[in-house]
Formats: C-alpha cells, structure tokens, sequence
C-alpha cells in the first residue's frame, strides 16, 4: 500500500503551500472513483460538490489567515451510523431507507467541521454496527488491506473507516467502537484506532447499538493523528502527545482470557512485540485478571448489546425487519427475552467489575494485549454462519474486555512490513486516556521489531 502522509505532515504542507484542500480533496476523490480500488465497497455515499465546496472554502481562509485550525481543509470520512445535515443515516442497512434526512449534524461531527476538517462521504459499515468482522450484504464488503487478491475482511464494525484511510481516500476516519470496532478494523488493516473513555465523547447524533458501552472514536494513520482527531471529538486543546519513555514504563499483560486460542502469528507478534518493550526498559508483568471471568456470564443473554439494541430497533424490525441481515437481526432479537431484572442486575454487575478492575490494574501505567485473537479471516471462509459466529467472537473478545471495564485503549501496528496486520492494544481505566496516547506515541516506534 502507498505511504501516505499523517495530519502533521499534511498540515505543514497546506500551510506552507505545498498543497491546498482542493486538492487533496481531488485526490481523495479520484481514489474512492478508481474502478480497481474498493472505493465504490469502501463509502456508501460521496458528496462530491459538498466537499469540494468545503475545501475551496478552507483555502479562502488560509489564505486570509482565518482557518480554524492548522487541520482545516484535511479531508476525513465518516461511518454511516452518524447524522450529516441534509443526508439520510441508513447505519449499513436498507431499513431505514425511507427515513427523514438529518436536519443537523451529529456532535463529532460538527466538532470535526468546526476544527475545518471536510467531510469526504459516508463510509461503509456492519450493519447497524453489530459485528467485528465487517461483512455487509447489502452495500458488498470491502476487501482489507491483507493480501487483497484472496480478499480478508476489513474487520468491523468500522470497516469502510478503516479501509477509507489505508487506501488514502480519506486522511482520518470517524467511528465507533461498542467492543473494538475502532480497534478490530485498525488492527485489520496495519492503522491506529482509539476507543476513548466513553464519557469523553458525546454520543447525540449517531445510531445506537448499546448507550452504555458505545464510545466514539478516530482510525488513522498514527498515535499522533488519532490524538489530534479525538481531542477535537473531545473539544479538548488540539495537542499531539508527549511521547512516555519506554524505559521504567509498568505494563501489565493479563493472561486470563486475553492470551487464549491466538493465532500463531497473533502469539509471535505479540510476543516479539513485548521483548521489544522490555529490551528498552519497560517493566512487564504477567497478571492473573480474575474479574475478566465474570464477563462471559454477564454477556450469556446477549449482554448490554443486545437489550439496548433491542429496544431502539423493536418497533423497526416490526415493519422491516425482513430487509435487515440475518446476522445482525438473530443478535438483536437476543435482547427480547432479556428481563428488566437481568437488565438491572448487568447494570450491578458491571458497576461492580469496573471498581475491582481499577483497583487491580492501579499499580501499572497501562495493560498490554493483542487486539485480536486472529488474524483477518478470508470472506469466502465465512459463507457458514457457525464459521462467521467463531471468528466474530474471537475478533471481539479482548476488545470487549476494555468496553465493559469502561476504559481507553489504543491498536498499534505491531507486525513487521510484509506480514500479516497484527494490533497491539494498550489499554487502561476510563479517564486515562492522556496517559495511553503518551505511552502509546512512545511505543509506535518501539514495537514493529
């Protein structure tokens, strides 16, 4: 794949004049229109004069010395799951074609449109955000970046995010992540994705699949460019992070759970990757997690997802839900026979599980885990529904632990160039998420050994 440049580099280059937003834009464009791409599997909608518009925009005001922000005119995609003033929000599926267009934008991305970024399309996505492997039938799937001939799954739910950055028709992504669709699709695909703190980010806007455990977040092409994005999704300072020395870094790599059934190259990776850190300094320990056992029996009736889900889309699927994947409707339906006691006591449960693991996890700096336990399964593999449910959840897992401790985690790339994409999850207590971008911008060079 082409090296493409990072929100630094294209900064300097706008405000130097090395290049302008039309076209980088232009450039975006002719990518996503290239018939021998997978732009046209990539975005489920292009608003071509739109963005043009925007970026001629952007350069007026540089060059009038008014952009709002050193990013401005940087071209971004956003996922299908959230609201653009004027366009309809289908989130992947074809239920909800005869929906109302939305009559403003969602929250991250006025935020992104305030700090001048241009809203490039619509990106594709599982349908309804639920699954990690990121097939849709109804708008195709596009192929990720490993060995692409045989076609791998981009990973989801965030898949035309994800792809949309690898292949340069966009500079950053917005996405979301209920249990590692930022991080399943980066690590997919050799990116960065961030699941922010959830709190952090306003949720207003977006489709739901569970208002307890959805965080948005950014895929792109460094630590540094997810910080930038996720501090404006934030409406923080827009700062790049202080890379942390490795050396005297505590890291904890919890064996339970996380470490089970990896692939092999998952396991090698991770494994050189940890020899890397320790090589320069970094204090690693292996812990038994003993909370993260409570997880699976609190996911037994389909967890958080599926109530939530439920109850958003029951009255949907009442009048559509003959159009909606067969997938994703089985999961959602799950929710049905959960009762306002099982509801109440997996609120109980999880308050409960958050205090025992901030407790456990204080004495280190950020816990270490591969992001996924396999490595980008084939879309023809994954015809047989028993095939699909075995990688989902195995793609899910070890991101579904740090959604339901309610914490922060970043995806590195930490596989060596020409190998298959191999994530590196850094994660750590909700609020930390300062800590895990500096800790993580002075690993990204450290780790691809």
């Amino acid at each position: 794949m082409p090296d493409f440049p990072t929100l630094a580099k294209l900064a300097e280059d706008l405000e130097s004049g090395r290049t302008t937003s039309r076209k980088l834009v232009e450039a975006c464009i002719a990518r996503i229109a290239d018939p021998s791409g997978e732009g046209q599997r990539t975005f489920i909608h292009v608003d071509k004069d739109a963005a043009l518009a925007a970026a001629d925009a952007m350069d007026g005001l540089r060059k009038a010395k008014a952009a709002p922000s050193r990013y401005a005119g940087i071209p971004v995609s956003i996922k299908d799951l959230f609201d653009i003033k004027g366009q309809v929000t289908r989130a992947g599926s074809r239920a909800l074609d005869d929906s109302s267009p939305a009559e403003q934008d969602a929250a991250t991305v006025a935020r992104l449109r305030k700090a001048g970024f241009v809203v490039i399309g619509r990106t594709n996505m599982t349908e309804f955000a639920y699954s990690g492997i990121g097939i849709n039938p109804h708008y195709g799937t596009p192929k990720g970046g490993w060995n692409r001939a045989e076609g791998h799954v981009p990973g989801g739910s965030s898949s035309g995010a994800a792809v949309s950055v690898l292949d340069g028709m966009a500079h950053g992504a917005l996405g979301t992540d209920t249990g590692g669709s930022c991080r399943i699709p980066a690590a997919y695909n050799g990116i960065v994705g961030y699941k922010p703190t959830q709190r952090r980010v306003p949720l207003d806007g977006s489709v739901p699949l569970s208002f307890s455990l959805d965080s948005i977040g950014p895929l792109a092409r460094s630590v540094s460019c997810c910080a930038i994005l996720d501090a404006v999704l934030a409406n923080e300072p827009i700062t790049a992070p202080r890379p942390r020395p490795v050396k005297g870094t505590r890291l904890a790599v919890p064996t339970t759970i996380a470490l089970d059934d990896l692939d092999a190259e998952v396991a090698a990776t991770f494994e050189r990757a940890l020899k890397s850190l320790a090589d320069h300094g970094a204090i690693i320990e292996r812990i038994e997690m003993a909370e993260f056992h409570d997880i699976g029996p609190m996911n037994a009736k389909g967890g958080f997802a599926a109530s939530e889900s439920y109850a958003w889309h029951r009255y949907l699927i009442t009048s559509k839900g003959d159009v909606y994947d067969p997938r994703v409707l089985v999961r959602i339906m799950r929710g049905e026979a959960q009762s306002a006691a099982d509801y109440i006591d997996l609120l109980n449960e999880r308050r409960s599980l958050i205090a025992r693991v901030n407790a456990h996890i204080a004495p280190y700096d950020a816990l270490l885990l591969p992001t996924t336990a396999n490595t980008p399964p084939k879309i023809a593999d994954l015809a047989d529904d028993k095939a699909f449910t075995t990688q989902n959840l195995r793609a899910l897992r070890n991101c579904t632990l740090i959604n339901m401790i309610d914490g922060c985690a970043i995806s590195l790339p930490a596989h060596r160039e020409g190998d298959v994409p191999v994530g590196l999850m850094l994660a750590g207590a909700g609020g930390s998420d300062r800590r895990i971008f500096e800790l993580a911008a002075g690993m990204e060079a450290v780790i691809r050994v």
